[in-house]
Formats: structure tokens, C-alpha cells, sequence
């Protein structure tokens, strides 16, 4: 998505480019594949129309979006209850106070969660950032162990697969501003729509794919199929890759994510809503689950649902998951079908303090540029954001 992001700006400001890309498609991990009749998206990802960078660079109402309800339903003490808006609809207030007793946490816990959340929608972005920079765990430290570990780490760890919440306050203000101001969706073929929009208006003969860079000294990619020499390169890669192929950029620690696809002949629950797990207390603690065929039919063939379920973890067992979502969903889970485990070692970078103001430098020096999530915010917008930046770097030195 940076690599796109950069070409786009490239191409638009009259610079010749050629973008090496390893995979059989552009757009990185950002991507759908097919299977039977369902689409799988590599991890459970979404769009957000607050991104700035993207809706100015692809038209979202062409990518005929599915919509994921507001909110999130929390399985506790047995029951789903509904919370109309953790991290994104301030709004939703009122109907988070009214079951005040016998639901989670506390009225004091409610009444915080939403002052933190209100207060991140109304506070300009720039000041936001000029704050005193901390983590996330101590942004929800006044919250009880009930409303900590039921609600906001599961949906936390999630966004940035920290489940111990050491991700910097100022990515968390940013974050939680999107969700809030945004609207969560995915496109009707799927999220791998999203990278081919993005590369629709570059002239193909300026992409290469299957085309791995295995060394790259100087300005110089080699490749398989030769050698391309220019006078500024752009690493976008994984932070991972990116530090073997520019040694002098340190290698960011990584989360991992897994995703579990489960396909079913009814759906669990009837609406597209977000679900969390308070009550787990097995092996696998269950980030998220939702319904994606819910907000997308198309995701599954006729009859039958696509469930995504997801654990801030390198792996997790199929079968284990399926036993928790019994629990989580309160429905029989015997008929369901295990599609596939998506696992992304390395899915986003760690966002500890300290960020500052989630602008890390994009230029290295003697022509060599770098960008990606990892020089921004950990998100879609934050690695469009960097190789916005680090074409314009390029084109005015």
C-alpha cells in the first residue's frame, strides 16, 4: 500500500518510476483470495472512510462497500450485551450507561471509557499530538480489571495485536479518532479491491510483479530477471524486509496475528457487528469475531456464512477456536466448517513510546528512501501517509 501510495504521487508528478513487486499482485498482505465460493482475506482487515490519505486516492463508493454495524456485542457473564460505541460513536453514550448494574464494569468505567473516546473525537489531531506521549495501558488505567480485560484489550489487541497495551498513546489518539469519525466496511469482492483501485490509474507497464528484490546496494535492485539501476529507490516493504535490504534501518519488533475462517449453514448472530469475548479463560483468547458475510453476503456462497475470528497470536488451533466460539456466540458450532487459518507472523509493527509525532524520517540519505506502516502509524493510512511522503521526498530532494 505505501509502494502504491508513492507511485501514485510519482506518476502524478510527471516522475518515471518502476515499482519491483515480489507477489503475484500488488497491494502487499492487503489482498482476497478465492475458495470455493468464499472470499478470504489475508487476516481480517477493513476499511475506514476517516483514512485522509485514502479516500483522496480511491473512490470508496465504487468499490460497492459492505458496512459493519457501529458498536460491539461483548459475550459476559452468558449473555451478549451491546456497546454501542468502543471507539467510535461518542453518541452511543446514553445506551452505554442504561445497564449501568449487572453489566460489565462499572458506571464509573463507562462513564471514563467514553470521556476518553469523546475527548480524542473533539481534540484536533495536532494537539492530540503535542500531549505527553505514554501507552495505551496507561490511557485506561482508571478502568477496572473487568472493563480493561473484557472490552478494551481484546478490542485493542485487534487493532494492534498488543494485547499488553504498550502501544503509544499518540497512535492509540489517532486510531481511536478514525473509528470514531469513520464508518468500518469492506468492498463487495474484497479487501484486496482496495490495493487494485489504488494501482487502476498507473500505466501497467510500470509494474513488475513476481519481481523480488534480493539484494539492494546503493541504488541499485538486483532482482532475478536482472538489475535495475535508478537514481532513488523506495523501499515499501514489511518492516521486516525492509531492514534486511536497508541495513542501516533497525528492525522493529513485530505482532502477530491469526485469523480463522469457519464457514457456517446459519449464521450465529444476524447483524454485522464486532464480537468480544469477557469470559474466556481457555487456552485461546479470542481478539474478535465476526460474521463478515453478514456485511458482505458475496464473502460467502449462497446458503452458507464466513465467520472470522481472530487471535493476537503467531497460531492458534482450529478446533480450539471453534469450542471457544461455541461459548462466545452461544450456538451450536459442530456443523461448522474450518476453511482456513491465516497466519501473519510479523502483521503490524510494535508502536511503543516513543513515536512522537508518528512522522518517522522517510529519507536515508544518498538516494535511498524507506516507507511503510512503520514509519507512521501502524494502519493503512499511516503506510499510505509514508509513501505519500516519501514521494514527495523524491521528487523535491
Amino acid at each position: 500500500m505505501a509502494g502504491l501510495a508513492a507511485a501514485r504521487r510519482l506518476w502524478r508528478d510527471g516522475v518515471d518510476f518502476l515499482l519491483l513487486e515480489a507477489g503475484d499482485r500488488v497491494g502487499g498482505r492487503v489482498a482476497t483470495d478465492e475458495a470455493g465460493g468464499f472470499l478470504l482475506d489475508r487476516g481480517f482487515q477493513v476499511v475506514n472512510t476517516a483514512y485522509p490519505r485514502l479516500t483522496a486516492l480511491v473512490d470508496l463508493d465504487a468499490l460497492n462497500m459492505g458496512w459493519f454495524r457501529s458498536g460491539v456485542l461483548v459475550r459476559h457473564g452468558g449473555r451478549l450485551e451491546r456497546y454501542a460505541h468502543p471507539l467510535r460513536d461518542p453518541r452511543g453514550v446514553p445506551r452505554m450507561l442504561e445497564s449501568a448494574l449487572g453489566g460489565l464494569g462499572t458506571l464509573a468505567d463507562r462513564v471514563r471509557l467514553a470521556a476518553i473516546i469523546a475527548r480524542y473525537a473533539a481534540v484536533p489531531p495536532a494537539r492530540l499530538l503535542d500531549e505527553p506521549e505514554t501507552t495505551a495501558a496507561e490511557v485506561m488505567s482508571g478502568l477496572s480489571s473487568a472493563m480493561l480485560d473484557g472490552l478494551v484489550r481484546p478490542y485493542l489487541s485487534g487493532v494492534f495485536g498488543d494485547p499488553r497495551l504498550t502501544t503509544s498513546s499518540h497512535a492509540l489518539a489517532m486510531i481511536v479518532r478514525s473509528f470514531v469519525h469513520g464508518r468500518l466496511g469492506l468492498p463487495r469482492t474484497g479487501v484486496g479491491a482496495m490495493p487494485a483501485a489504488l494501482a487502476a490509474p498507473l500505466p501497467p507497464e510500470r509494474i513488475r510483479l513476481h519481481t523480488p528484490v534480493e539484494r539492494l546496494p546503493g541504488t541499485t535492485a538486483h532482482t532475478p530477471g536482472g538489475t535495475v539501476r535508478a537514481r532513488a529507490v523506495l523501499v515499501a516493504t514489511d518492516p521486516v524486509t525492509a531492514a534486511r535490504l536497508l541495513p542501516e534501518l533497525p528492525a522493529p519488533a513485530m505482532h502477530a496475528l491469526t485469523t480463522v475462517y469457519h464457514s457456517a449453514p446459519e449464521p450465529p448472530v444476524e447483524e454485522p457487528t464486532l464480537v468480544l469475548d469477557a469470559d474466556g479463560s481457555g487456552g485461546v483468547r479470542i481478539a474478535n469475531t465476526i460474521v463478515v458475510s453478514n456485511a458482505v453476503p458475496g464473502y460467502a456462497p449462497h446458503g452458507r456464512h464466513l465467520i472470522a475470528t481472530t487471535v493476537a497470536a503467531p497460531d492458534a488451533d482450529p478446533a480450539a477456536v471453534r469450542t471457544e466460539l461455541a461459548r462466545v456466540y452461544g450456538t451450536a458450532t459442530e456443523e461448522w466448517e474450518h476453511l482456513t487459518t491465516v497466519r501473519i507472523p510479523h502483521a503490524l509493527p510494535d508502536a511503543s513510546p516513543p513515536l512522537g509525532r508518528l512522522r518517522r524520517p522517510v529519507a536515508l540519505g544518498d538516494g535511498r528512501y524507506v516507507a511503510g506502516d512503520h514509519r507512521d502509524s501502524p494502519s493503512v493510512q499511516g503506510a499510505l501517509t509514508s509513501g505519500w511522503r516519501a514521494a514527495g521526498a523524491i521528487v523535491t530532494p
